[in-house]
């Protein structure tokens, strides 16, 4: 997983304001509740010496997405008065925080992001689709298409003889060409995103069609859910949960290959190497190809860095070029901020595979150890 998309919350020198709240809006006090959590973490902030302006930027995003149905987070960065970042997490953090530090601290952002892949979902029925891109960087679908084609005697009728046999030829055609169209869609929809899977549900016969019309690329990635359609609320609801429970699976999978890259190499004793000190050297010779972090790094060690050069991290001060100007942040923040200004990967450890919670797969095969 890129690390690129982080770039923009390191644009200031200025402290920054990191928020994790919970935004799921499953009951009917769930705005209520938000505020209130908003409420809490804005005094938290105050307290640690955010600025008004800054504060104020935050209230303008701290609600939450409204259209994401079910459990739901947000992350959210500010300084100097603006939004540096704001992003739906697929699951809430597993407690509100926020913090006003010298970096941003966008851990529980990257976590969340390694634990999605691009998908497309399809709403179908024999009018048309509703077609969703998801990206990986968020819940919400990045943009959303819809198509509805001629309903022109889209029911057959109940005659018989002739007449019967006329409207249901007009029908299927109607259907089949419908379909043709939903496919075009839905091929450039899955290639906008780099989809790795396709959810379709809906009618059955509609789903048939709609495979018809579909090249075998995104065949070979199609995930079949029968029943509703785009105005099945139910079922609509149904297939958001198939897709969540497809995409674990899938993003389970992946992970698993890419530490056991790390892993595969450390034990032969080169092409990797771990720990916080020997990372963040690493990082500093721009030798990292992917990082690796645990989701909870226990006690979170903090660590040095420059204010202004992203690669200049290090758990000794009188190592850095500028000392006497150094900050201090938890180790997290400052080994992500100069992964991502070196083009590096990122993959979640979830297991003890490496010493305090960091690892990194490096580029080339002088190890830093």
């Amino acid at each position: 997983m890129h690390l690129g998309f982080l770039r923009p919350l390191y644009e200031t020198t200025a402290p920054v304001a990191s928020v994790y709240l919970d935004t799921t809006r499953t009951t009917e006090s769930a705005f209520k509740e938000i505020e209130l959590r908003w409420r809490a973490a804005r005094e938290r902030l105050a307290e640690q010496g955010a600025d008004e302006a800054t504060l104020q930027a935050l209230d303008e995003v701290a609600e939450g997405e409204p259209g994401v149905p079910g459990p739901q987070g947000e992350a959210l960065f500010a300084a100097e008065g603006r939004v540096l970042g704001a992003f739906t997490l697929s699951r809430p953090p597993l407690r509100d925080s926020a913090v006003w530090w010298p970096v941003a601290y966008p851990l529980g952002v990257v976590i969340d992001r390694n634990h999605q892949i691009p998908y497309v979902t399809v709403a179908a029925d024999r009018e048309g689709a509703d077609v969703s891109a998801y990206t990986a960087a968020q819940h919400k679908p990045e943009f959303q298409r819809s198509f509805s084609g001629s309903t022109l005697h889209i029911q057959k009728v109940r005659v018989g003889g002739w007449t019967h046999k006329h409207y249901q030829r007009r029908s299927e055609n109607l259907w089949d060409a419908n379909a043709q169209e939903v496919a075009k869609d839905v091929e450039d929809t899955a290639a906008h995103v780099g989809a790795e899977v396709v959810f379709v549900g809906g009618d059955e016969r509609a789903i048939g069609k709609l495979r018809d019309h579909l090249s075998e690329r995104v065949r070979d990635i199609l995930v079949e859910h029968p029943g509703g359609g785009r105005h099945d609320t139910a079922a609509l609801a149904s297939l958001r949960e198939a897709a969540d429970g497809v995409v674990d699976c899938v993003v389970a999978e992946t992970r698993k290959r890419e530490r056991a890259e790390f892993t595969t190499a450390l034990s032969r004793g080169e092409g990797a190497t771990q720990g916080i000190a020997a990372a963040a050297e690493a990082l500093r010779r721009a030798q990292v190809k992917t990082l690796l972090l645990a989701a909870d790094l226990g006690k979170e060690p903090w660590i040095w860095g420059s204010r202004t050069d992203p690669l200049e991290v290090s758990v000794d001060r009188e190592s850095l070029s500028d000392p006497e100007n150094a900050i201090q942040a938890p180790a997290s923040a400052l080994l992500l901020r100069a992964a991502a200004y070196t083009d590096a990967e990122f993959v979640e450890l979830t297991d003890n595979s490496a010493a305090e919670g960091v690892g990194a797969i490096l580029r080339y095969t002088t190890a830093v150890r």
